[in-house]
């Protein structure tokens, strides 16, 4: 009985749970954000430079309420120019992600983006010296193959513009290997408010040499909004990245296909075509797959 309650103990209070809980609900608000970040491109015909500058101006806004808490303290550091090269990375991978999501479906982008696992796992292992075991590779394949089968880059309907996904994909894992980095050293307030407070100038000059909009009425509510999902979103994933593996919780991030796919379906109708769903259903397994043998290292080595 008492070893029952110690493993049901560990499994509660597992770091592996943890990270990937809070990768989830990452997955999630960017999932909400990306439909309002569509809208506003597509429908809207909102400029995407523009939209990228406006969407962390409001995070910035949302994010004071961080620094009043932690004071000025919250912006010390002595790693400065790690937060440049990360909010740089990250700055033209929002502009690759806002400038695609312009031009393809949701469903589409999230597949393409999902590569993003593939340049983490690969760089934690090149950078950072993490231990990459072949269930995590093994999980990282099989989403990728389920992102390739959603896509079918061999198809007629394939178009160059879906590459800017990739692209963010590339520039945001970059990003992410500086950030878990960062969390090693850095509080999680930190680390979230230097993203903020640098995008908004570099995505500021952005909108500028493209054109500059203000956004009035409707658009401004919807760049309220998208402004507190990537506060709540930026959070979630430095706190996933705090408690757990780079490589382990990335794959989690693929889950958040299934949930753009159904954002996209409801808002814009979009109806994916191929085998969507069986690779969904590669990138779910291998997720679950990946979370199972993490759980069962931790409890072999308590």
């Amino acid at each position: 009985m008492n070893d029952m309650n110690q493993t049901s103990l560990g499994i509660s209070t597992s770091r592996a749970m943890v990270g990937a809980a809070w990768m989830v609900l990452a997955g999630v608000a960017f999932a909400i954000l990306n439909v309002v970040t569509q809208w506003m491109a597509m429908k809207l015909a909102f400029p995407t430079a523009s939209i990228a500058f406006w969407q962390y101006a409001f995070a910035l806004v949302f994010s004071l309420p961080f620094l009043y808490r932690a004071g000025f303290s919250a912006m010390r550091t002595n790693y400065p120019w790690r937060h440049v090269v990360r909010v740089a990375f990250a700055a033209l991978g929002v502009e690759a992600w806002v400038t695609g999501l312009a031009s393809v479906p949701i469903w589409q982008a999230i597949a393409l983006v999902m590569t993003s696992p593939f340049f983490i796992i690969l760089g934690a292992r090149l950078f950072l010296g993490e231990r990459v075991g072949p269930a995590r590779w093994a999980a990282t394949v099989a989403g990728f193959a389920g992102a390739m089968l959603i896509l079918q880059p061999w198809s007629v309907s394939f178009t160059w513009a879906a590459l800017l996904p990739v692209l963010s994909a590339l520039l945001w894992g970059a990003s992410s290997l500086i950030t878990k980095n960062l969390t090693g050293i850095e509080r999680p307030e930190t680390i979230t408010v230097w993203l903020l407070v640098l995008l908004t100038p570099i995505n500021g000059g952005l909108a500028l040499a493209a054109g500059f909009a203000v956004p009035a009425g409707v658009t401004l509510g919807l760049f309220v909004l998208a402004g507190l999902l990537t506060v709540l979103a930026q959070y979630f994933l430095t706190l996933a990245y705090t408690v757990a593996d780079a490589a382990y919780v990335q794959p989690f991030d693929d889950l958040k296909l299934p949930l753009n796919v159904f954002a996209g379906w409801l808002v814009f109708g979009y109806a994916p075509t191929g085998y969507l769903w069986l690779g969904a259903a590669l990138i779910l397994c291998a997720s679950l797959f990946i979370m199972r043998n993490e759980l069962r290292r931790e409890q072999t080595a308590v």
